[in-house]
């Protein structure tokens, strides 16, 4: 990721010192356990763990000899350690080290995304317990619906990020795996000891059947899963995107003193926090086809997917890191603007009331169908001559006749709408 969308705390866990600082811990771990079952002699660990070490600048010189990183990495180690280095990789195969360690910064990742969405839940929560009863429009296909509150809307997407952190709770645990298991996966020339103590150590399960590479499902579910988190947060950025129109200015994203919005027209105060997380969400989401094409490797392994996870598991991860902290910022200085919904809401004269009056006329008796068009008469009235909605029902004797205008007045309650805030509030946040 280029520096502007990058945070250095998801940056560090993709860099080479990191990287190489697992590897080392890998070898050293699986050094102790074979000192355990005696293959290799005891007194060579103590100096393998203190005189561990490496030399990013020497690996890449000798890689760009060897074409092989983690030969590289060893030869480093190797010159730090001495004569003890040949008990290292006992065994071992790279995508021993190269998966185990993959696995290990990956968990690392989540715990960071984990952190970034519980920022985010309790900010949607902060801002739903404040609007819980702000009343503002519904839409459906972008219109006109009926009255809703601008706290249910947040519920909902607290709701959706809640089974995110689910999601990403799962694939966290599930990526957790790492695999000591030699050549094709089959333990010829190592214990299977080995891989239990490692990965004991390392915070992993082992996996059950590695065939030399841990298998790409589990990778391929964690992609998705953040792809899953970007688009709930697309979601959220789309719905703040519409509000902030000109036409509609129901909420809009804070401008900052000394902010510009356009180079050309001073007057401008754009969403660009939400164009931006949108865009992110397609970045995000794009890593969804390779990380699911890396399932179907050559027989017990290839190399094709590697390449891929070198950029998608820094990428995808840096990328959605920042766009979380993003969107809590977002959401946490979000500006309302109650009187503009309120206003919107009455803007089509009574209209949101429809389906209420078409519930009373049936329930008086009305057929569905002469219900249906009673009502819909009227609301053409209102859409295209301008007229009020209550004013034409209580002008129309069918409607008047099965009604009573005493009823038709008690329909156009905004509170009838609005009575079941409270119980899915509760569903949403608990009592």
């Amino acid at each position: 990721m280029i520096p502007r969308y990058t945070r250095p705390d998801m940056a560090k866990i993709w860099e080479p010192e990191n990287r190489f600082r697992i590897w080392l811990e890998i070898e050293t771990l699986a050094c102790e356990a074979q000192a355990e079952l005696g293959v290799i002699p005891r007194e060579a660990v103590p100096v393998i763990r203190e005189k561990g070490n490496f030399d990013i600048a020497r690996i890449d010189a000798i890689e760009a000899e060897v074409k092989h990183d983690v030969i590289a990495f060893l030869t480093s180690v190797a010159e730090f350690v001495g004569p003890e280095a040949r008990f290292i990789h006992q065994g071992m195969t790279s995508s021993d080290v190269l998966d185990t360690c993959l696995s290990v910064q990956m968990v690392q990742a989540a715990d960071e995304l984990l952190a970034d969405l519980d920022m985010v839940l309790d900010s949607i929560k902060v801002r739903a317990l404040e609007h819980k009863d702000t009343v503002c429009m519904g839409r459906s296909h972008g219109i006109h619906a009926e009255p809703v509150t601008f706290g249910l809307k947040l519920a909902s997407w607290h709701a959706e990020m809640q089974r995110n952190r689910t999601r990403m709770a799962a694939a966290r645990e599930n990526i957790a795996t790492g695999a000591i298991s030699g050549a094709v996966g089959s333990f010829a020339n190592i214990d299977p000891y080995v891989e239990d103590y490692v990965c004991e150590k390392m915070g992993l399960k082992p996996e059950p059947v590695s065939t030399q590479v841990i298998p790409r499902d589990r990778h391929a579910e964690y992609f998705c899963t953040l792809a899953v988190i970007a688009s709930t947060m697309e979601r959220i950025a789309i719905e703040i995107r519409h509000l902030q129109r000109t036409e509609v200015l129901e909420a809009e994203e804070q401008f900052t003193k000394g902010q510009k919005g356009s180079s050309a027209m001073p007057h401008k105060r754009n969403p660009i926090l939400a164009e931006n997380l949108t865009g992110q969400a397609r970045f995000i989401r794009a890593f969804c086809i390779p990380a699911l094409e890396n399932v179907a490797l050559w027989h017990e392994r290839d190399i094709s997917h590697s390449s891929v996870e070198r950029y998608i598991a820094p990428d995808a991860t840096v990328a959605l890191d920042f766009s979380l902290r993003r969107l809590n910022g977002l959401i946490r200085n979000l500006v309302v603007y109650p009187e503009n919904m309120l206003k919107n809401l009455n803007q089509m004269k009574g209209l949101v009331f429809s389906q209420k009056i078409l519930l009373d006329l049936t329930q008086a008796g009305v057929s569905r169908e002469d219900a249906y068009r009673l009502v819909q008469k009227n609301a053409m009235k209102v859409w295209e001559e301008g007229k009020d909605f209550q004013a034409e029902l209580l002008g129309d004797p069918e409607v008047v006749g099965a009604l009573g205008e005493a009823r038709i007045r008690e329909s156009f309650d905004l509170n009838y709408h609005l009575k079941h805030v409270d119980t899915i509030f509760r569903r949403v946040f608990g009592e």
